[in-house]
């Protein structure tokens, strides 16, 4: 009998340690985060090609040592999207989801200009080195691990939890968020929130403003043909498709597009209004008056030229294309412009102005590209939850803000789901430069603290009390 007593107290034993209940904290999955985010950032999903189905690879098997179920599903070969939900209690089951989303794909880096390899993973100096690291490898391992520990400690859930990774959203989504809101809707029929990038705490000398992205300037993409009498380089013409073309674009980088200061964005700058010293400050806080000063938008544009973007619609030359020989004058020549418009303005009535900028019947304009805007109320329970978490962890206030770049959460705002760009990070002024430039890194620290930060914000959130 005591042989058997002492068998079943051993069984027990071990099913204690196994359940998700045992003993590994949160403090656990914080420290766990670093070499989680060194191991995924040495995965090569630049994109183009996105290869995220290596991501996707990557993730599972995180989940699969939590014993946590998902799905993924290639929206085209190699290109991977993987979700996996944790389910509310039936009797108070009568929330809407939240999703937490980032996406696994990163932009290209040259080597060349990096003092480290893009691709290295290094953790050294307190900082995680790697294309990725901030943008958004780094958020997608903070939202992992508090989830993984959400899911670890038992607690009973007022609403599902679904943790999300996409591919192609620094190419616009298609094969990622956008696919499954087309392919795989059924994801998202209880859903009513969202949290993505795009916003995050910012260090204000010794001050944290947390900014909450809630819209953005809307990506008009557009591609310039001009069109001309091809010929021999040694004989030239009057006039080409090339020299029409810089013609066309000479006016473009000439104009700057009329001052509209939209309310999501006098929101923004009045709540950066204490923030800032002396003029600045008197600026900001009452800027649709400020914006009437030349010099004040000269300045803001030296000194902030993305804030300067909030207030006007802009186009940037990015792409050229002529003649595949040098001693060939085209009949063709290309220009591909990032054109941002405020969430207002109507794109249509936009494509009319750039053709009369342009002023000339030889030169085409097609859209590659373009969404429609939204904005996400503040009103909202995640919103004053975000609001709870900032000031336990940061002391900080909560500012809503417009984004001059698109992130997926748009496609998420067509859908009606509240969704807010939020990060739990805070950064200096010089740390958010590798961002889509050289360099690229994240503390040790700021990681640490995110995934402590996700995490009380999820129990606040999503804990049935």
């Amino acid at each position: 009998m005591k042989k058997i007593w002492s068998l079943l107290i051993s069984l027990m034993s071990a099913l204690m340690v196994a359940s998700p209940t045992s003993a590994k904290s949160i403090d656990d999955y914080a420290e766990e985060s670093v070499p989680r985010l060194s191991a995924y950032l040495k995965i090569n999903t630049i994109n183009p090609p996105g290869n995220e189905s290596r991501g996707v690879d990557y993730l599972s098997k995180i989940l699969d040592s939590e014993g946590i179920g998902y799905e993924m599903v290639e929206s085209a070969p190699n290109r991977g999207n993987l979700w996996a939900r944790l389910r509310s209690v039936k009797p108070t089951r009568s929330q809407e989801a939240l999703v937490l989303l980032h996406h696994i794909d990163v932009v290209p880096a040259n080597r060349s200009y990096w003092s480290f390899d893009p691709l290295s993973g290094d953790v050294k100096n307190g900082f995680i080195y790697g294309r990725g690291a901030i943008d958004t490898k780094g958020l997608g391992i903070a939202q992992m691990q508090a989830f993984l520990a959400l899911a670890r400690s038992g607690e009973p859930l007022k609403r599902d939890l679904i943790l999300m990774a996409t591919a192609d959203e620094e190419a616009g989504g298609f094969y990622g968020a956008g696919w499954l809101k087309d392919n795989r809707p059924e994801i998202f029929k209880d859903v009513g929130y969202l949290l993505n990038e795009g916003g995050s705490g910012r260090l204000f000398g010794s001050e944290v403003a947390v900014m909450v992205e809630v819209t953005q300037k809307v990506p008009m993409w557009l591609r310039l043909t001009s069109t001309g009498r091809p010929g021999h380089g040694s004989a030239p013409q009057t006039e080409t498709s090339v020299t029409k073309l810089v013609r066309g674009l000479k006016r473009i980088s000439e104009t700057e597009f009329p001052v509209r200061v939209t309310d999501p964005v006098a929101t923004m700058f009045e709540g950066l209004a204490s923030y800032q010293q002396g003029a600045e400050q008197a600026a900001s806080a009452n800027i649709r008056e400020a914006v009437k000063d030349t010099n004040f938008l000269l300045e803001t544009k030296l000194k902030n030229p993305a804030g300067h973007a909030l207030l006007r619609n802009t186009c940037s030359i990015t792409t050229l294309e002529g003649s595949s020989k040098i001693n060939v004058v085209p009949a063709e020549a290309h220009a591909e412009l990032d054109c941002r418009l405020l969430p207002d303005q109507d794109p249509d009535r936009f494509l009319e102005e750039l053709a009369l900028i342009i002023n000339d019947p030889g030169i085409s304009i097609k859209k590659i590209m373009s969404f429609t805007p939204a904005v996400s109320r503040t009103d909202t329970e995640l919103f004053r939850a975000i609001e709870r978490v900032s000031e336990q962890f940061f002391s900080a206030n909560v500012i809503p803000t417009v984004a001059g770049g698109f992130t997926d959460s748009h496609f998420f705002r067509d859908m009606g789901i509240t969704s807010y760009g939020y990060s739990p990070f805070a950064f200096g002024p010089n740390e958010f430069r590798g961002v889509h430039g050289n360099d690229e890194r994240l503390s040790v620290e700021q990681l640490k603290r995110g995934v402590r930060v996700y995490y009380e914000l999820l129990r606040d959130f999503t804990v049935a009390r």
